[in-house]
């Protein structure tokens, strides 16, 4: 069964990144106030990003990648900007 990880522009601008099994289904919980605490606080303002993987529990690893990456890292994934991710990947690569 395929998932889905996904960041959430909230109405503050900040970026809530989750993972999901039903994508529509979540964005509903979200804008219902109850997807959760964060998004109950602040609630999302669009979808800025939604990758489909194989099972949840890649999906989930992949949420748990993003949620360690800086906010320019994670706005330059939103953005679909490769160069910029990759010029931030190198900045902290300290083997290079």
């Amino acid at each position: 069964m395929s998932a889905w990880v996904y960041i959430l522009r909230l109405r503050s601008g900040q970026l809530y990144v989750g993972s999901t099994t039903d994508l529509e289904r979540r964005w509903a919980e979200h804008m219902s106030g109850k997807g959760g605490k964060t998004t109950r606080d602040d609630p999302p303002v669009e979808v800025a990003y939604a990758e489909e993987r194989s099972t949840f529990t890649t999906a989930r690893r992949r949420e748990a990648q993003i949620k360690r990456w800086t906010r320019a890292k994670k706005e330059a994934l939103v953005g679909r900007d490769q160069d910029r991710l990759r010029q931030l990947s190198r900045s902290h690569d300290h083997t290079r």
